[in-house]
């Protein structure tokens, strides 16, 4: 009876097991990553996502509103440096943008303008919904239409958002001002090396 209940804590085991790696499989699978300088020669899907530049903190105040700046986290002084010198960088690879989308929060939008890539676009499917400040499905939903809405013979639409939401949709983690290629149509995700 004992080797009996062993068998089956043994079995509970490796189920346990098997089912940890079918799940951290995939994000470790998909763990791409791609120079700059090749994504410029050949870009991946047609969006790419980029996260914010430098805000300190975490989350928005509680007084939070959209309509005003002074309520959020925002960019500081390295954060505006890095969102200029990301479109240098940009623009230094022969990068060009069809269309460029932020999300309606302040630091997302100033990171858009500071790039100074093109006339940039509101997208509320870009909105953050970390604090439960807009809904999570139906933010993913818009942006998901969005996305299916872009043209297949387009070129590249920049993405200025947040981590959450780059995360929902391309499983990916990304510190501020990093980016992500992401081919909506087969749900490909591949990381920018932006030192390379």
């Amino acid at each position: 009876m004992l080797s009996n209940h062993l068998a089956g804590i043994w079995r509970w085991v490796l189920g346990l097991i098997a089912a940890v790696f079918l799940l951290v499989s995939p994000a470790l699978a998909g763990q791409d990553v791609i120079a700059l300088s090749a994504y410029a020669k050949s870009p991946i899907g047609k969006v790419l996502f980029l996260r914010h530049a430098l805000a300190p903190g975490n989350g928005d105040p509680a007084h939070f509103t959209l309509a005003d700046c002074s309520s959020q986290r925002n960019l500081d002084a390295v954060g505006r440096r890095q969102s200029a010198q990301l479109g240098d960088l940009f623009r230094q690879h022969g990068l060009v943008f069809e269309r460029v989308y932020s999300s309606q929060w302040c630091r997302c939008r100033e990171t858009a303008r500071l790039l100074d890539m093109g006339p940039v676009l509101d997208l509320p499917g870009l909105n953050s919904f970390y604090q439960g400040i807009v809904p999570r499905d139906a933010t993913l939903a818009a942006l998901r239409k969005a996305m299916a809405s872009l043209p297949d013979n387009g070129g590249v639409t920049l993405m200025v958002t947040h981590y959450v939401t780059i995360s929902a949709i391309t499983n990916r983690g990304v510190a501020s001002g990093e980016a992500v290629a992401f081919d909506p149509a087969i749900g490909r995700a591949v990381k920018l090396d932006l030192n390379q």
